[in-house]
């Protein structure tokens, strides 16, 4: 035990706040701080001298060690958002960092991992004090119609394709969908496909064993295996490169895939959900999708409506993140003034609810007031918006700094230039040469 921590360091370690566990290279656990063993519930007598996995039951166990992937990569782990389970089988979602402790040679002896909770039990206070769908907030009848086809399908195990803008909570639809499946149950496994390289996908969601590749050091099980029983959650499908395709096709059609390496065939029973901001129409005819895949995918079409099509929404959306935010950073704002809520209406939002977060977050962080936002804590680009009839006043010279005003204000009047340069108060050809300088940016 001295070899990995001493007395005086378990003192230390007891006083924070984060979780904190040592295990040594045969990843068996040394040590558990006091905060390790108050978030996970679990006993000393419980963990001590077991696999690291008798204290966590993370899905990292088994789609990657944090320590394993700091072996293999020669990089520490920093901010992993995952979760564990406690002692009474509750998921607790968590941040770690993981990092390699090594002997005087600089030979690796095993490993310390830290760890908090961060979704405090506040969070889940905002959604019992709204009215929502499973985490989805929002009254407007585009919404609650999205509300009614998602319990339509509850008791299908069909495929979903759920498409829609960049920030209109397809993610949180998917998580409507699991939970009101009979799966709800069943793991539930999310994997941005956008996120990760070609040749990393290919091991995320299949898996390999050892000698793979050049750092495959040890067999790994995919994410659809991990999810066997249970639900997958594909966002960014198009991300998907052509050739892995296929294989997606065989796993819906079949149920059936090989690791990466092997020729073994391995089954699956998984429900799936996909996602895209893209039309996987004009991707299919340009031959960057295959359309027997779409059509497998296809089968339960979900659309969700942009923000600047459900205003209704805008209201409620706008009082839940005030709740949120003033929690977060201790401020007494509890509403948002008339004028504020009439810009926030008059917008488009491009990045829809993603970006109405943002702007609240920002208002919040800047207001000075302690009671309501006000359209002078608001980000400057929201600044211009006066009334409904789209009256701004802006000076030709702050075109350049009002790029997402300009684009705004095209989509809205489907790109009338002429009409647009009307209602900024600029002449047309500063329109022409503000898209130019965007284009070539």
């Amino acid at each position: 035990m001295d070899l990995f921590i001493n007395e005086n360091s378990i003192k230390i370690l007891d006083t924070i706040p984060e979780g904190v566990y040592v295990i040594d290279k045969e990843f068996k656990i040394r040590f558990v701080n006091k905060a390790g063993y108050e978030i996970t519930k679990k006993k000393p007598q419980d963990v001590l001298g077991n696999l690291c996995y008798a204290l966590c039951k993370s899905e990292r166990c088994e789609l990657g060690c944090p320590i394993s992937e700091v072996l293999r990569t020669d990089h520490n782990v920093v901010e992993l958002d995952t979760a564990i389970q406690n002692a009474y089988g509750e998921l607790v979602p968590i941040n770690l960092n993981a990092s390699l402790l090594k002997d005087e040679s600089g030979n690796p002896i095993g490993g310390i991992i830290s760890f908090r909770s961060t979704r405090i039990n506040k969070y889940n206070l905002y959604l019992d004090e709204t009215d929502h769908f499973y985490g989805i907030i929002g009254n407007s009848k585009e919404i609650k119609n999205l509300f009614k086809i998602i319990k339509d399908i509850s008791n299908s195990f069909a495929t979903v394709l759920i498409t829609g803008e960049t920030g209109v909570g397809k993610e949180l639809v998917a998580n409507a969908i699991k939970q009101t499946s009979q799966r709800a149950k069943g793991p539930f496994i999310k994997v941005n496909c956008g996120a990760l390289p070609p040749t990393l996908l290919a091991s995320e969601l299949f898996g390999h064993i050892r000698g793979a590749f050049t750092d495959a050091r040890n067999d790994r099980i995919g994410r659809f295996e991990y999810a066997d029983g249970g639900t997958i959650f594909l966002d960014e499908i198009t991300e998907i490169p052509i050739e892995m395709q296929a294989q997606l096709l065989r796993i819906i059609q079949e149920g059936t895939f090989e690791r990466l390496g092997e020729t073994k065939t391995r089954k699956v029973d998984v429900r799936i959900i996909a996602a895209t901001n893209q039309s996987l129409e004009e991707l299919i005819k340009v031959g960057k999708f295959r359309e027997d895949l779409y059509y497998r995918l296809n089968v339960l079409p979900i659309e969700v409506p942009p923000l600047r099509f459900r205003k209704d929404d805008i209201k409620p959306l706008v009082d839940y993140f005030i709740k949120k935010y003033t929690a977060k950073y201790s401020k007494n704002i509890n509403s948002i003034d008339d004028e504020s809520l009439q810009i926030f209406l008059n917008y488009d939002w491009p990045g829809n609810v993603r970006e109405l977060e943002s702007c609240v977050e920002y208002s919040i962080i800047r207001s000075k007031r302690n009671d309501f936002i006000c359209s002078c804590c608001l980000p400057p680009y929201l600044r211009n918006f006066k009334n409904c009839d789209g009256e701004y006043s802006i000076k030709e010279k702050e075109l350049n700094e009002k790029t997402e005003l300009l684009l705004s204000l095209l989509r809205r009047h489907n790109w009338n230039k002429t009409k647009v340069a009307n209602i900024l108060g600029v002449d047309r050809s500063t329109i022409y040469r503000r898209l130019n300088k965007i284009s070539k940016s």
